[in-house]
């Protein structure tokens, strides 16, 4: 029997993260990953090595901005591990119907210098709306990183540059309370109030809906700060693919004498007295677990598919309940597709110049075809009359991803995980492979739409459906952020109130990951705000001297 002291359900990269923390502090550390490789949403692979031998692909999460707001990188040490970020810039470019196009350079006063000649006006107003999203990015780190309900990590984050912007965006009581309102208001209502011309407005919303709902929903304005990311910290992606994150945790942990075991499916939690104690694997292999089972993977997978009820105490069957009946989880996920070129795509119509395709190409006409594509997934509807999409060709930033003078890229299309009216296909949500191609050709028509030359540069493609996305991923209905963005399941309700500090009723049982605070994305963030609640429930006065008067470095 294989026993370790802590055994982390799922090779993620916010799994792997917490591993290499708790490593560092002395204890092992199994990690056991369904795949045949480590990494979850946070990897790179030849996904078509017989019809495109050589090009490498990102086979989910790209571009990276929430890890530049914490500490991971530095205190791992990644660098000396083989982590390379590249920043991006220009960070975003989406081009209009009418002509204009939006194009965000990493320094605001370059991009205001692009708005400005389109509109005086909206230039002015949109350095005033990234001020106002960067105080309050600023402001609200600390909190990302550390267990939400842990006051005294979260003072301990403040240092005198984010209180100072804490207070200025506090203000007064009126400023306070429109700050309230604010953060209850929608993309949409926010962005109205902001700017007036379309082409700023669509590729704000298509940014500020990545949390995955439609721009005019409320409790999503924070999406705002998505696109102020891209001015500070910035957005970068590690040389070689979001795989080399991936490759650099799994270096450290190997040094530090973790094991990870892949093709290991975990089926059963095993419980001893109401204490997790180890794990069952397809095929019925145990692994034990002296001190805690720690789940990279979401928490209703956890209660309702991997714990027997009969091994729940009357607290934990509550939340059995409450996982099943609480969370909240719209019909949106992404179709995928990956494409080998044999040139960039080219945008004639907008004055071409290959610094378009640093950043993301976002195909957003208006905010209306914004709020169709992530309305009609909710419905069950695919929205390809008139798609709107996210692009990149990471290759234009890092030319080792491909053969020489050849392209990848990259194409993420809001769609419904389970289509209406129909149990056919994969896992019955009506997904076919002549349906995925089908809607990938249309998506592929409205791209090159803007770039004529897409077309005859394909090589070869590869379409992965939400179905294929769920399946590989083990997301539930295919949400690779595992629930939802919205208010009301972020921070200390993330992903519920009791659960919330990485904790669980069940002694010895922790959860990590997207559905974790502070939530999807690639930042290692839940990894290691978990493996610090894991410290201080093992060594709680020696670990708590040891935070004791950190505060985290400011990171712009």
């Amino acid at each position: 029997m294989n026993s370790y002291d802590v055994i982390v359900i799922g090779a993620g990269h916010n799994g792997l993260v917490c591993a290499a923390y708790l490593l560092k502090a002395g204890y092992s550390v199994a990690l056991l990953e369904k795949r045949s490789i480590p990494g979850g949403a946070a990897t790179t692979e030849e996904l078509m090595p017989n019809k495109a031998p050589g090009f490498q692909f990102n086979r989910c999460a790209i571009d990276h901005e929430f890890i530049h707001l914490g500490p991971v990188v530095e205190e791992l040490e990644l660098k000396k591990y083989g982590l390379d970020y590249l920043f991006c810039d220009p960070a975003v470019f989406c081009p209009n119907p009418d002509g204009r196009y939006f194009l965000a350079h990493k320094s605001l006063d370059k991009t205001c210098a692009e708005i400005a000649q389109f509109n005086r006006r909206d230039a002015e107003k949109y350095r005033e709306f990234i001020n106002f999203w960067q105080r309050l990015t600023q402001a609200i780190t600390p909190i990302f990183n550390a267990p939400p309900q842990a006051i005294v990590d979260i003072l301990g984050n403040y240092d005198l540059n984010s209180i100072t912007n804490l207070l200025s965006i506090l203000g007064g009581p009126h400023e306070t309370l429109d700050l309230i309102r604010t953060m209850l208001s929608s993309p949409k209502n926010i962005l109205d109030e902001y700017f007036d011309s379309e082409f700023v407005k669509a590729p704000l919303a298509r940014l500020g809906s990545e949390f995955g709902a439609p721009p005019s929903q409320k409790t999503i304005s924070v999406g705002g700060m998505m696109m102020s990311m891209r001015h500070k910290p910035g957005m970068a992606r590690p040389r070689g693919g979001t795989g080399a994150l991936t490759e650099a945790l799994v270096r450290l942990v190997k040094e530090k004498g973790g094991t990870i075991l892949t093709e290991q499916s975990v089926e059963r939690i095993l419980m001893d007295e109401g204490r997790a104690v180890g794990v069952q694997v397809q095929g019925h292999q145990e692994y034990r677990a002296k001190l805690g089972v720690i789940s990279n993977i979401d928490a209703r997978r956890v209660f309702l598919q991997m714990i027997d009820l009969g091994d729940l105490d009357h607290e934990s069957r509550k939340l059995h309940t409450r996982l099943d009946r609480r969370i909240v989880n719209n019909n949106e996920t992404i179709l995928r597709i990956d494409c080998a070129l044999s040139e960039a795509p080219r945008f004639e119509a907008y004055q071409h110049r290959d610094d378009y395709l640093i950043g993301s190409v976002l195909i957003a006409d208006s905010v209306r075809q914004v709020e169709i594509a992530h309305n009609d997934p909710e419905v069950g509807k695919i929205p390809d009359e008139d798609p709107s999409l996210y692009a990149v060709v990471p290759t234009m930033r890092d030319p080792s991803m491909a053969p020489n003078g050849k392209h990848t890229l990259w194409i993420e299309f809001f769609a419904p995980y389970q289509i209406a009216g129909t149990s056919d296909g994969l896992a019955g949500t009506g997904w076919t492979d002549d349906l995925k191609n089908t809607v990938a050709d249309r998506v592929i028509d409205k791209l090159a739409d803007y770039a004529p030359n897409l077309k005859s540069s394909i090589i070869a493609r590869n379409v992965e459906s939400p179905a294929e996305l769920g399946e590989r991923l083990g997301a539930y209905k295919g949400n690779y952020y595992h629930i939802d963005m919205t208010l009301d399941q972020m921070v200390f309700f993330r992903p519920l109130p009791e659960i919330a500090n990485y904790t669980t009723p069940i002694d010895g049982l922790y959860l990590t990951g997207a559905g974790t605070h502070p939530g999807g994305a690639i930042s290692g963030m839940p990894g290691r705000n978990c493996a610090r609640t894991f410290l201080n429930a093992q060594q709680p006065l020696l670990h708590r001297l040891e935070e004791l008067g950190k505060s985290l470095t400011p990171r712009w």
